[in-house]
């Protein structure tokens, strides 16, 4: 266990545990948390979008689906990427299949997917390409995982051409930060991974670029991570992740402001919706994270929900 409380970490978990065990708001599951259907009834008051999802990695798109209903999620913001670590490995060929399976369930369901265009930023060439095939068809926003570094020269077309579309990029950001930003032996599976100095640096040069900085909740010291980026108005941050530690939402609200915060789960579906349920914001906050403030980003290039 870390630096931080074991009991302090316990409470977003059992909030996440608790809605898992009370999803019908009956059942053995409202005995053992007997404050687990109160919370569960919370969760159809708020309308939801689910900023930071996948497709194709694990489970179909009617379970994913299912899920969403049962916790009133909305719509759920989609990306295929291909989680090779070599800065080659990852074709145009293989990323273009990734974001076909996206145009796929954005077609098959419409009202339910907005999509993002994964592409490889060694390939500027055949990502803009990419980015702008796939942003014809409806997709509202751009994803890239690790093979480039977000500050590496190699992204600068990318970040521009987001610029131009007035649509968002989505960062994975990396999960191996220790304790005040040193890495951990994890971060040497991901060498490429954009930390968030890196997040700083490509914000400091491109103020009108917007950035999504992923899952706050995937793991590692997120609040260095959060004091970093938190000078940069045009870093969001989503709440996505399955280390749920108690007081993520309601620290980052504090660093970053209720404007940059947006809903996530990263397929960490309970947790995601428990954990904001659970933290100490005000009913107006709640509804901007889980909806407005990713809408409102949306607006910008005319694909906002209605």
């Amino acid at each position: 266990m870390n630096r931080r409380n074991f009991c302090s970490h316990a409470v977003s978990a059992a909030a996440g545990t608790a809605l898992g065990n009370t999803a019908d708001n009956s059942g053995p599951g409202t005995a053992r948390y007997p404050a687990a259907g109160a919370l569960f009834r919370d969760v159809r008051r708020y309308r939801k979008i689910d900023a930071h999802e996948h497709v194709g990695l694990g489970g179909t798109v009617d379970d994913q689906l299912k899920m969403a209903d049962r916790l009133g999620i909305e719509k759920m913001v989609i990306s295929k990427p291909v989680t090779v670590e070599s800065r080659t490995a990852v074709t145009p060929e293989e990323f273009r299949k990734g974001n076909d399976l996206v145009l796929e369930a954005m077609k098959q369901h419409p009202d339910r997917y907005l999509g993002l265009v994964h592409i490889n930023p060694y390939f500027p060439k055949e990502s803009l390409e990419e980015i702008r095939r796939c942003t014809d068809r409806g997709m509202a926003g751009l994803k890239v995982y690790y093979q480039v570094k977000i500050n590496d020269p190699l992204f600068f077309p990318i970040i521009e051409k987001a610029i131009d579309l007035k649509m968002i990029l989505l960062v994975h950001s990396h999960c191996g930060i220790g304790v005040g930003g040193r890495l951990t032996q994890y971060g040497n599976i991901q060498p490429n991974a954009s930390v968030p100095e890196d997040f700083a640096d490509a914000a400091r040069r491109y103020p009108e670029a917007m950035f999504q900085y992923a899952h706050l909740g995937g793991g590692g010291d997120w609040e260095y991570a959060l004091k970093t980026i938190r000078d940069f108005p045009n870093i969001y941050a989503d709440t996505s992740g399955s280390n749920n530690e108690a007081g993520i939402v309601d620290y980052a609200c504090r660093m970053l402001g209720e404007d940059r915060l947006f809903f996530g789960t990263d397929s960490s579906y309970y947790q995601g919706v428990g954990a904001i349920l659970s933290s100490g914001l005000n009913d107006a906050q709640r509804k901007k994270i889980f909806f407005t403030n990713f809408n409102e980003i949306l607006r910008k290039s005319g694909r906002h929900v209605s």
